[in-house]
């Protein structure tokens, strides 16, 4: 299994590809070593053709690619990796159509985080820790949060929501493994972004 990031850019949920493409190829040239394309409509041809599109340039920088929530899409590209939702496939399933890929699960308690580590997740998603605008993903549980769901689980934690350069390394010093980066990523100056994110990450 290839080693996790500690920044995971989370695409744009936009159906201009070549727009998508530029803004992940302008994070990936900045540092970024993850991706993960979301996308919540679209035709499965055209979620194909767009994931297939931006593994090739992620695997150009040797970047780890994964699909969120389309098993079928992930094995069909041979991405890296799948992340799912609560409401998503069981975990249980969808290891038996990933094979060895990596599996991330997004959590937002700790009886979430407990079931997926039984369950075989290779990691899991945890938040949102701040206000998002990204989507609609409930009330924001804060970065103290985060000492419980690592106190209780032996894997991998990402954090996710409303995280930027300007907070990130609140999240880090509370144990996190990596973090989840939509907007505070794509929005603005992406190499700005990403070099304030990188400088946040804890030497370990």
């Amino acid at each position: 299994m290839k080693k996790l990031s500690p920044i995971c850019f989370l695409t744009p949920d936009d159906s201009d590809i070549a727009g998508v493409g530029r803004v992940v190829q302008a994070a990936l040239e900045a540092g970024v070593r993850w991706v993960q394309f979301r996308r919540k409509s679209g035709s499965r041809k055209r979620l194909y053709a767009d994931a297939l599109y931006l593994k090739n340039i992620a695997h150009r920088f040797g970047a780890l690619f994964v699909v969120n929530d389309y098993a079928d899409i992930a094995l069909a590209i041979e991405a890296d990796g799948l992340h799912i939702g609560q409401d998503d496939l069981p975990l249980g399933e969808v290891k038996k159509i990933m094979g060895r890929a990596i599996i991330g699960v997004s959590t937002h308690n700790v009886e979430q985080a407990l079931e997926a580590m039984r369950d075989g997740a290779d990691y899991i998603g945890f938040g949102p820790i701040f206000h998002t605008g990204t989507k609609d993903a409930g009330q924001p549980k804060g970065a103290e949060s985060i000492r419980e769901i690592k106190a209780a689980v032996s894997m991998p934690v990402i954090a996710i929501g409303g995280i930027n350069g300007g907070n990130a390394r609140e999240v880090f010093t509370v144990g996190c493994d990596g973090i989840a980066v939509s907007a505070g990523i794509g929005k603005g100056d992406i190499t700005a972004n990403v070099d304030a994110l990188l400088k946040c990450v804890p030497v370990r």
